[in-house]
């Protein structure tokens, strides 16, 4: 009689250790795909979805353009937001076991509140679209608006508001650990989400209306404060980013007010 042989046992937690590297890849190609889909809309001319300057015409807050802000704005928070979230996505993971619903659900929720804070966006700078055509003073002076919008993003990188925000997307762990509690596990991960976009919100929302001010779809532009935002939220040096960050936007806010010759308009 042939010897049967044991196949020899897996080693304890190679599934685990395989699907938080499943699960990263999944979002990197999609936050790719993103970044190739806003590319792929600037070439084909479909980038005025998210230009502030397409707003002051006439119907831009048809059903119709609403729709298409509020889908180009969801692609570009996939491709800029995304990946500073995935120091939470790879505790998530842990805490979870790995289950590809429940990070499913937390992603919705983080992207739901970025999608609200976009309509916000869209529905103020229509607004404000109105203020600047009603004002003379204003529209002689159309250095003043870019230069207030750079001073207050710039003091805001100094702000009590930012660093709170900041420490709390800064610490994964904690944030999770403290916020993964409730009766349902789908609510608990889909608040967890929603939870986490809202201090992203808190600590980027002025460096996002710059983006969106000067034009949306420049990619240029995006990769620069997306490389900002990442660095503010997952690298140990942050800090310093945000005040670096802060010092050059004040500086060229200041120069912009005050008429200083050669100071460029970001729009």
């Amino acid at each position: 009689m042939a010897a049967s042989s044991a196949a020899p046992p897996a080693s304890p937690g190679a599934e685990e250790r395989l699907e938080p590297w499943i699960y990263g890849a999944v979002l990197a190609l999609l936050v790719a795909a993103a970044w190739v889909g806003l590319q792929l809309a600037q070439a084909a001319g479909r980038d005025g979805w998210l230009s502030h300057s397409t707003l002051g015409e006439a119907g831009a807050l048809s059903a119709t353009r609403v729709l298409g802000f509020l889908a180009a704005w969801l692609l570009m928070s996939v491709a800029m937001m995304l990946p500073s979230t995935f120091p939470l996505v790879r505790v998530f993971l842990t805490i979870t076991g790995g289950s590809a619903g429940l990070l499913a659900l937390l992603c919705v929720g983080y992207l739901a509140v970025w999608t609200l804070f976009g309509a916000g966006a869209l529905v103020a700078d229509a607004g404000l679209h109105r203020i600047v055509e009603g004002s003379a003073w204003v529209s002689a002076r159309p250095e003043r608006l870019p230069g207030a919008l750079l001073l207050v993003a710039g003091l805001f990188q100094f702000s009590p508001l930012k660093y709170s925000c900041l420490r709390q997307c800064r610490s994964p762990v904690g944030f999770v650990i403290h916020h993964w509690r409730g009766a349902w596990r789908a609510l608990r991960a889909f608040r967890i989400g929603a939870l986490h976009g809202v201090y992203c919100v808190g600590c980027c929302w002025v460096l996002m209306l710059v983006m969106f001010a000067v034009g949306g779809a420049q990619l240029g532009w995006m990769l620069a404060l997306a490389a900002v935002m990442f660095v503010e939220k997952a690298v140990s040096w942050g800090r310093m980013a945000t005040r670096g960050v802060g010092v050059v936007l004040t500086v060229w806010g200041l120069g912009l007010l005050f008429g200083v010759p050669g100071i460029p308009r970001p729009f």
